[in-house]
C-alpha cells in the first residue's frame, strides 16, 4: 500500500505540538496542526484525515467533545487522545465511547508515539477491509494456467505483469464474460496495494438514482432515507484499488465528478461540502467502444483519455479456443465440488462440442453450461448433457463473428444470444453477462428494436 496517512494534530501547547510534529514528520506522515478544538472541528468538516491526535484538555472544545461532535457528523477518523497522568480515568472512559486509544504526557520516548500511531492506523485499515469483505466476499483467483489459458492470453499476461507494479490507471476492454474483473484482481494482487481493499462496482447494475451515492457516499439527511452518513466505494477503496465495470454506463452527469477523482483524488459525499481525499488506483472496464462513445458525445473525451492510460484488450473465448479444454476441466472440478457430484471425466465428443462453439457469452456462458451439465450428468459428462443450442448451434455470419469491428462482433453476439433464448431478453442478458437495461440500450443502438 502506497498511502501516506494524513494526521490532524490538535495541541494548544506550541512547544509540545512542535515535538509531536517533528516525530511524526520523520515517519513521513502528512500533518495539519491546530491549536484548539473549534478550529480542529472546522478543519474536519472541510478535509478528510486518517487519524486525529488531540490533547484531551483544550480551550473552547476539549478533545472528547471534539470526538463526539465529529462522530455525530459522521466525519470522525480514529482518535488518539493525549492526556496528563491526572486525567487517565477520563481517557479510559473515552475509549468506551469509541476513541481508539490514549497516550500520556509528557511523552516517554518518540518510539512510543510512533508505535501507537502505526497500530491505530493499521487497525483502521483492517476495519475498512473487513467492511468491504462484508459487503462482498472477495472471489478467489483461479490458477495462472487457467486464467491465461490459450496462446492469445500470453500477451495479456505480460501486460498485466508490466503494469501491476505501477500506479497507472488501466482500461480493460473486451466482450461481456471475458474475465475483465479477474484481470483487474490480478493487477491488484500483483501490485504494492495487494494488502489493501479491492472494491468492485458494476456501473450498469446500480440504478442511476443510487449510483452517485454508491460511488461517493452520502451525508446524513442528504435525501429521504439517508438516516446516517455512509461511505461510498471510493472511500472504502482508499489505499487499494477500485474496479469500475461497464464504465461506459456511467451517466454524463457523474462523469465530471469521476474525472475530478482521477485528476485530484478529491470528492465530496452527496449532500456534503467536506472534501475527502483518497489514495487509490482505478481500473475500469468496458464492453463498449469508448472512442465511438466519445464521437457520439455519450462519453466525455477528457475522461476517456484519463482512463485510457494503459489499455488492455481481452480476447473473446472464440479467439482462444486452444485454452478451452483447460478452462473446461477447471470449471468441471469446481462445479463438481460445489454440487457434491462424483464426476469421473468428460467424453471427447462433449469436449469437442464445447471447443467448437462460438460462445457469445464467453467464459461466463461456458461456466453456466458446465454447472448445468454437471448437475445432469451421470458419471462422465457426455454430449447429451449439453444444451441443444451447443449441439445444434445457431448459424451466424462467420465473417462477422470472426472478424470485423468490436461493434460488429457485439451485435452478432447479441443476435446469437437472442436466437438461442427464443428472443427472451432477460435470458439473453443473463447469457451475455450484462444487465437487461444494458441489453435494451444495445438493441436500440444497433437498430434492432424501435427507438
Amino acid at each position: 500500500m502506497s498511502k501516506t496517512a494524513r494526521i490532524l494534530l490538535v495541541e494548544d501547547d506550541a512547544t509540545f505540538r512542535s515535538l509531536l510534529a517533528a516525530i511524526l514528520d520523520d515517519d513521513g506522515y502528512e500533518l495539519v496542526e491546530r491549536e484548539d478544538g473549534k478550529a480542529a472541528l472546522k478543519t474536519l468538516q472541510g478535509q478528510s484525515f486518517d487519524l486525529v491526535l488531540s490533547d484531551l484538555r483544550l480551550p473552547g472544545l476539549n478533545g472528547l467533545d471534539l470526538f463526539r461532535r465529529a462522530q455525530a457528523e459522521g466525519i470522525a477518523p480514529p482518535f488518539i487522545l493525549l492526556t496528563a497522568f491526572g486525567t487517565v480515568e477520563e481517557a479510559v472512559a473515552a475509549i468506551k465511547e469509541g476513541v481508539a486509544d490514549f497516550l500520556t504526557k509528557p511523552l516517554k520516548d518518540p518510539e512510543t508515539l510512533r508505535t501507537l500511531v502505526r497500530r491505530v492506523l493499521a487497525g483502521s485499515q483492517q476495519e475498512r477491509t473487513l467492511k468491504v469483505l462484508k459487503e462482498r466476499e472477495t472471489a478467489g483467483l483461479p490458477p495462472d494456467e487457467v486464467l491465461f489459458a490459450g496462446q492469445a492470453m500470453q500477451q495479456v499476461r505480460r501486460l498485466i505483469v508490466d503494469v501491476a507494479s505501477t500506479q497507472a490507471t488501466v482500461l480493460i476492454s473486451g466482450e461481456s464474460g471475458t474475465g475483465k474483473e479477474l484481470a483487474a484482481r490480478m493487477i491488484h494482487q500483483a501490485s504494492p496495494r495487494r494488502d489493501a481493499p479491492f472494491v468492485a462496482l458494476n456501473c450498469a447494475a446500480i440504478p442511476e438514482t443510487l449510483l452517485e451515492s454508491e460511488l461517493f457516499g452520502h451525508e446524513k439527511g442528504a435525501f429521504t432515507g439517508a438516516t446516517q452518513a455512509r461511505q461510498g466505494k471510493f472511500e472504502l477503496a482508499s489505499g487499494g484499488t477500485i474496479f469500475l465495470d461497464e464504465i461506459g454506463e456511467l451517466p454524463l452527469a457523474l462523469q465530471s465528478k469521476f474525472l475530478r477523482v482521477l485528476q485530484e483524488r478529491l470528492f465530496e459525499r452527496v449532500g456534503g461540502s467536506r472534501e475527502i481525499r483518497v489514495d487509490l488506483r482505478v481500473v475500469a472496464a468496458t464492453n463498449r467502444d469508448l472512442a465511438e462513445e466519445v464521437r457520439e458525445r455519450r462519453f466525455r473525451e477528457d475522461l476517456y483519455y484519463r482512463l485510457n492510460v494503459f489499455p488492455l484488450q481481452l480476447p473473446a473465448l472464440r479467439d482462444r479456443r486452444d485454452g478451452i479444454p483447460v478452462l473446461v476441466r477447471y470449471l468441471l472440478q469446481r462445479a463438481a465440488l460445489q454440487t457434491g457430484r462424483d464426476l469421473q471425466d468428460i467424453e471427447p465428443q462433449a469436449l469437442e462440442i464445447l471447443s467448437g462453439y462460438s460462445w457469445p457469452g464467453n467464459i461466463r456462458e461456458l461456466q453456466n453450461v458446465i454447472e448445468r451439465a454437471v448437475i445432469l450428468c451421470k458419471g462422465a459428462l457426455t454430449a447429451a448433457d449439453l444444451p441443444d443450442a451447443l449441439r445444434q448451434p445457431v448459424v451466424t455470419n462467420a465473417s462477422t463473428r470472426e472478424g470485423g469491428s468490436l461493434r460488429d462482433r457485439e451485435r452478432a453476439s447479441i443476435l446469437e444470444a437472442l436466437a438461442s433464448c427464443n428472443n427472451n431478453r432477460r435470458l439473453a442478458a443473463e447469457k451475455l453477462g450484462i444487465s437487461k437495461r444494458t441489453l435494451q440500450y444495445r438493441l436500440k443502438e444497433y437498430g434492432l428494436v424501435e427507438p
